[in-house]
């Protein structure tokens, strides 16, 4: 029980990571308050997570509109008293291209959801974060220090990295305020975008989605995918304090296809 009597902020609650970070938190005695955009997703959500309504609050945020980030902290507050942690799963990770083919309006909203987005939400719980001290979790990319030879994504990746180099200025600022920040970077986790890419795959191809699924794995050193789980994992431990002495670090859940 990681997490008994903690209150987890967990941004980009929907049907993946964010629902098994939620999940997690909960599971390991603490209490999860879920934000996203679409208010169907995060009651559906803690309707499964916590059946009962004693452990969960839930808000319609976009981390774009610092007010809506705002309101969140305060839900967190006002439900559950104060905020140990908070968790940044919110991404737009569906843009593709590379630089060539680039619109960098489009790029500008990337960066302002994954960047700025996680700035603003992460400003906005500083206030009751600093009364206990803390911990901030960031959900990153194996893409922004590895690029993928399948998928172009340099918008995402290169929104990702920039995040992931503020974890270094913000885990220096905060830390006198006790306040942890570090990253989590997934490679390919097994979920539900990871699921439609297989079979979209397979679909394209006209082969088995266990033909797309084993090239894939093949680049792990263990013979299987992370799951959404395992990243869940390692952000419940972060957000605990068994990790009270970890601060401005970066830890891939690959299954060791990039070992650093």
């Amino acid at each position: 029980m990681l997490l008994t009597g903690k209150t987890v902020v967990v941004s980009g609650v929907g049907p993946g990571l964010g629902h098994r970070v939620a999940e997690t938190v909960v599971r390991d005695g603490g209490r999860a308050v879920l934000g996203a955009r679409t208010e169907a997703n995060l009651a559906a959500s803690a309707a499964e997570i916590d059946p009962a309504g004693g452990r969960t609050a839930f808000l319609a945020t976009d981390i774009t509109d610092e007010r809506r980030c705002e309101a969140l902290a305060a839900l967190a507050v006002e439900r559950f008293g104060g905020i140990d942690a908070v968790v940044h799963v919110a991404a737009w990770d569906s843009h593709f291209g590379g630089l060539q083919d680039a619109d960098f309006t489009t790029w500008q909203s990337v960066i302002d959801v994954n960047l700025l987005g996680t700035l603003r939400m992460t400003r906005a719980c500083l206030p009751a974060l600093k009364e206990r001290g803390g911990s901030v979790v960031v959900i990153g990319t194996q893409s922004a220090v590895s690029a993928p030879s399948q998928l172009r994504q340099a918008a995402y990746a290169a929104s990702k990295g920039a995040l992931t180099s503020a974890m270094y200025s913000l885990a220096r600022e905060l830390g006198p305020d006790r306040i942890r920040v570090n990253t989590v970077l997934p490679g390919w986790m097994w979920g539900p975008p990871v699921q439609a890419y297989v079979r979209s795959t397979a679909e394209t191809e006209g082969v088995p989605e266990a033909d797309v699924l084993a090239r894939l794995t093949e680049r792990m050193a263990l013979p299987e995918l992370a799951t959404d789980g395992d990243v869940a994992e390692a952000v419940a431990f972060l957000a605990s304090d068994r990790a009270r002495a970890i601060t401005g670090q970066s830890l891939l859940v690959n299954a060791g296809e990039l070992m650093r």
